[in-house]
């Protein structure tokens, strides 16, 4: 267990803003990205958050890697797709408008797709996916990444974590939001782990060799994340196969970089990452509080079942999530000492004071 001290959210997502700005983002993209990653935080996906604050974001601001003026450019459209051009900026910034624009082409086509090249890490695909279910519409939100993973029977890194999110609107229940790397875990996870000092589970990354590993170190230095499912005895491949599902759509279709030439491999180059994103509308197919309400009789049947002995709920994939932010919007957000460490370290090294007061703390 880590100590972490705890934050009000609404002065960290203020640092950020500032953080930004000085780094000569303007005001509203500012905003924007430090929306999408405090939403990180709030739902528990720590990996995606204010962690990557300096260390991703940053750092490639400052090394001009990242352009925080771009405008993205429409490069092809069509009644139902647009196809557009990051120019190098933000990935929040560029992934929001192209959700955005997914959803209203959605509204007159009743399905409509959007790809991004050239842009940057997104943060939490999640985010995106969730836009679409205040329209009434199933979002998806897919991207990939540096490569981090190794293909089954492989070692080196050729894949991103390359997540997966989709969100449907539900009548009673909460929304279901999948949002899910196609990774056994987020590299961030492994990050989390390294920092706090303590082993990784077995199985969730190999060393250089290819052997599996528990230390967090031999994974970050010269090793590799395994695909969902693990080792081929545990079906790996069928992650593996997932992963390069989201490559081809985010990285091939869109004219992105993909496998191991996104991020040109840890090189001070242009990352080109490239995005995927979807919305269908409800009543393109059904009545809208039909499928709602069948959607909740889904979820009746899959929480009120039988119990495995010891557990007492079976959660809907979304739920735990939005039960974490209800919590961490009222008490506030934990941050781990060596990630406050961090902050503070990257506030000076740009002018902006982390000189918050932490409201409580605990152990994580």
């Amino acid at each position: 267990m880590a100590k972490s001290n705890i934050y009000k959210a609404e002065d960290l997502y203020d640092f950020m803003v500032r953080f930004f700005v000085k780094l000569g983002v303007p005001q509203d993209r500012a905003e924007i990205t430090a929306e999408v990653l405090q939403a990180a935080d709030l739902r528990g996906v720590n990996s995606h958050g204010m962690i990557r604050l300096h260390t991703y974001y940053g750092s490639r601001l400052q090394k001009g890697l990242i352009d925080p003026l771009a405008e993205p450019e429409i490069i092809r459209e069509s009644v139902a797709s647009i196809a557009i051009d990051g120019k190098n900026g933000l990935g929040q910034v560029v992934a929001k408008q192209a959700m955005q624009a997914c959803i209203k082409k959605a509204e007159n086509s009743g399905i409509a797709m959007v790809t991004v090249n050239n842009s940057n890490h997104y943060g939490i695909a999640g985010y995106y996916a969730m836009i679409a279910l205040e329209h009434d519409m199933i979002g998806i939100s897919l991207t990939n990444a540096q490569p981090l993973v190794a293909p089954t029977y492989g070692r080196k890194r050729l894949l991103g974590t390359n997540p997966i999110a989709v969100a449907a609107p539900a009548l009673n229940h909460r929304p279901y939001v999948l949002d899910m790397a196609t990774s056994i875990v987020p590299i961030g996870k492994v990050t989390v782990y390294q920092k706090a000092g303590e082993e990784i589970p077995a199985g969730w990354g190999m060393d250089q060799t290819g052997q599996i590993t528990s230390d967090p170190s031999q994974v970050l230095n010269g090793g590799a994340l395994f695909p969902l499912g693990g080792s081929d005895l545990m079906r790996g491949y069928k992650g593996y196969g997932l992963a390069l599902l989201v490559d081809i759509l985010s990285g091939v279709l869109s004219g992105a970089a993909f496998g191991e030439n996104v991020g040109k491999s840890g090189q001070n180059l242009a990352s080109n990452v490239g995005h995927f994103f979807a919305a269908m509308r409800l009543d393109a197919f059904r009545d809208p509080e039909e499928f709602k309400q069948d959607l909740d009789a889904l979820f009746d049947q899959l929480t009120k079942a039988e119990k495995a002995v010891g557990q007492e709920r079976i959660y809907i994939h979304g739920e735990k999530e939005f039960e974490l932010t209800e919590q961490y919007q009222k008490h506030g957000i934990p941050l781990m000492e060596e990630v406050v460490k961090n902050l503070q370290e990257a506030g000076e090294s740009v002018g902006v004071a982390f000189d918050l007061i932490p409201i409580g703390e605990t152990e994580t």
